[in-house]
């Protein structure tokens, strides 16, 4: 155990998304007091807008080799997967310095090799952390596919799929005719499935699971502070609680777990994390006409269509342009267009539209422990696109951390000390 660690005491998570609700709900079980606060309501974060998928394979960066060529043409194509707000780029370009030196091959295996454990048994972790709660039934195992026009587009990313195998991610290629047998909604110009079967679930509308969790949280005695946190208690040289605009909440131990307000957060301790926001969209197709039968990643869309009930959605892209400006209409045009096309003929009586921020770290990994120098105070954020499916692991970690208990993993790798 960490020697600024303590054993008892109150726990402050800040954050009620997936990440501190499963931090919350495990260190509840452990018989810990402890008091969860967001300025939202639980699940109204990054947490409520994404595919719902529990992607198990998702141990790829987005830096991989070769991208800073591809991203002036994704710019400029319409309907491609990346924006930006150009007001905003002077702000992040010491981000965006640090984020592309990790456009190697050395790095991507770095990353995929730390972020395979992480992303590993989603789908049990996500049963452990909701058995005996409402959220269990939300928790789905229909397939994940891959879907691209051509088996060379397949092909042509064996970094990817080489690490993917590397790290015991088994996947079956549908071609041809079989394509439309497996998924009859697909356009016809679409004509490989790269099946991805062990460990991939979906959860039914992600929000309303982690409220689902919620419940579970405080039916068991845990607290739950609808406030903004502002800052830190701090006395004889440890943190002693948080402040917000509410009043102060005191505590033996906090759990920075605010996504990609994090960063921001953590200045105020002189802890400097290379963070950005990833600004991530997603629109709900109400009633569509046609569905497909499992969750698909459109690769040269960047984006995945997911049945959720009856609904469909379509969650992905990304967009760079800070915490406080508004959404953009865009990229949830993108989002329309790219189903007319990927589902030819697809009608619905209405969508809805979302648009939130997604914590994406320079390195791509996320940021995990405690902090050298500021005892009692453990981070747990900067999981990118893949905050739902590394959630319950991450909040299982945590609290054991919390809990001085012997962990399995190296944490090593995960510590903000990596960038002092």
């Amino acid at each position: 155990m960490p020697a600024e660690q303590t054993t008892s005491g109150t726990v402050a998570v800040i954050g009620a998304g997936v990440i501190g609700i499963a931090t919350a709900l495990n260190l509840l079980r452990q018989g810990r007091d402890v008091v969860l606060v967001d300025r939202l309501e639980p699940g109204e974060g990054a947490s409520f807008g994404n595919a719902g998928v529990l992607a198990s394979s998702s141990i790829i960066p987005v830096t991989v080799p070769g991208l800073m060529f591809k991203v002036p043409k994704m710019l400029a194509d319409p309907l491609g997967p990346v924006y930006l707000r150009w007001s905003y780029l002077p702000r992040m370009m010491p981000w965006l310095f640090k984020y592309l030196r990790h456009c190697t091959e050395d790095s991507v295996r770095h990353i995929a090799r730390h972020m395979a454990p992480m992303t590993a048994d989603s789908l049990d972790e996500h049963q452990r952390l909701a058995q005996g709660t409402a959220a269990a039934e939300r928790i789905t195992t229909i397939p994940y596919s891959f879907v691209y026009k051509e088996r060379a587009n397949f092909e042509s990313d064996p970094l990817a799929w080489g690490l993917r195998e590397e790290h015991g991610i088994p996947w079956d290629i549908t071609e041809g005719d079989a394509v439309h047998e497996q998924e009859p909604a697909l356009a016809p110009q679409y004509k490989c499935l790269v099946n991805l079967r062990h460990q991939h679930g979906t959860i039914d509308h992600p929000g309303d699971y982690i409220k689902d969790l919620a419940k579970a949280f405080t039916a068991g005695g845990g607290r739950i502070e609808t406030a903004a946190v502002t800052g830190f208690e701090r006395a004889d040289g440890r943190i002693t609680g948080v402040i917000t605009d509410t009043g102060t909440i005191n505590a033996e131990t906090v759990v920075v777990a605010a996504g990609a307000w994090s960063a921001r957060l953590l200045k105020s301790l002189g802890i400097n994390v290379p963070m950005e926001t990833e600004r991530g969209y997603h629109v709900e197709l109400a009633k569509p006409s046609i569905k497909p039968n499992g969750a698909l990643m459109v690769a040269d869309g960047k984006f995945v269509a997911t049945p959720m009930g009856d609904e469909l959605r379509l969650a992905g892209l990304v967009e760079f342009g800070g915490l406080d400006a508004g959404p953009s209409k865009a990229p949830i045009n993108t989002l329309l267009k790219r189903a007319e096309i990927v589902f030819p003929g697809i009608a619905y009586e209405s969508h809805t539209e979302w648009q939130g921020h997604r914590p994406a770290v320079s390195d791509s990994l996320p940021v995990m422990g405690p902090v050298d120098g500021h005892p009692g105070l453990v981070l747990a954020f900067g999981h990118h696109h893949v905050g739902l499916t590394c959630g319950p692991r991450t909040g299982r970690l945590i609290a054991d951390m919390v809990m001085g208990k012997q962990l399995n993993q190296d944490m090593t790798p995960y510590n903000v000390a990596r960038f002092q």
